[in-house]
């Protein structure tokens, strides 16, 4: 009786361990994005609108450097030394949409990303939240948003044209 018990404990184990990867590969699958996403691009932003000027820049040019190790994709930018984890949202052929969140000081910065590749340059708009949360209580103090037009450049990775 216990031998039955314990092998039933076992299948459903297994079942419920097979489910749950199942469900777990249900959602946006990495190998979804295409390989020309990944290297490093320049990328130009100009500020399409916000609710506060005095935030935000009103034109940008940074360098991304986006790297798979597994299934995390990280962005880095040297100059800033900003690093983050990217999550993806979807991928639908060449268009991506990615969002990163970044923590400093009493502030969260959250990034909606969306771009279509277009061989070695890539088009598209950075959504930005930027909350300030009380040290008090934490609850959001003030929000701030913005909408960037970006476009990139490839400067290095696999799929650049020589």
């Amino acid at each position: 009786m216990k031998k039955l018990i314990l092998t039933i404990f076992f299948i459903l184990f297994a079942l419920t361990s097979y489910v749950f990867a199942e469900t777990i590969k249900a959602g946006v699958s990495i190998d979804a994005v295409p390989k020309s996403f990944f290297g490093s691009w320049q990328v130009d932003a100009q500020l399409e609108k916000t609710n506060n000027y005095s935030t935000f820049k009103p034109v940008s040019r940074d360098l991304w450097n986006l790297s798979r190790t597994g299934n995390v994709i990280t962005l880095e930018n040297p100059f800033t030394k900003a690093h983050a984890q990217v999550e993806i949202k979807h991928t639908e052929g060449n268009v991506i949409v990615f969002y990163k969140e970044s923590t400093f000081d009493n502030k969260v910065l959250r990034d909606t990303v969306t771009i279509r590749l277009n061989g070695n340059t890539f088009g598209g708009y950075n959504d930005l939240v930027l909350e300030t949360i009380s040290l008090y209580d934490g609850h959001v103090l003030k929000r701030d948003t913005a909408k960037y037009l970006i476009k990139g450049k490839k400067l290095a990775g696999t799929s650049v044209l020589k």
